[in-house]
């Protein structure tokens, strides 16, 4: 864990679906769109892993959300850390995809 990762902080500040020792997922809150972030301060985890944590995310989208989607896991603003957007097919952000 790393003190100034604001993944690693985890802080609850959008709903959260899932977590485990793995992971967690949540609404990012800069885009609206459920992402899962490895609980290890790692950009790099294993294919098994990563496998494990996007099939997770694709199974929370199905239930929350709906929509078509592509896992996006380009770490724009945190690269040193690894997480996963699931944006929609098509776009990028979420404004008002969520389940009512």
């Amino acid at each position: 864990m790393t003190i100034d990762c604001e993944l690693c902080a985890a802080e609850r500040i959008t709903e959260w679906f899932y977590e485990d020792d793995e992971c967690w997922i949540a609404e990012c809150e800069q885009c609206y769109v459920p992402m899962v972030v490895w609980k290890r301060h790692d950009p790099n985890p294993s294919e098994e892993t990563r496998v494990v944590m996007h099939a997770r995310l694709s199974e929370i989208v199905v239930l929350h959300y709906g929509f078509e989607h592509w896992l996006d896991d380009n770490m724009r603003s945190i690269p040193s850390h690894y997480h996963a957007h699931a944006r929609p097919r098509g776009g990028f952000y979420g404004h008002g995809l969520r389940r009512g």
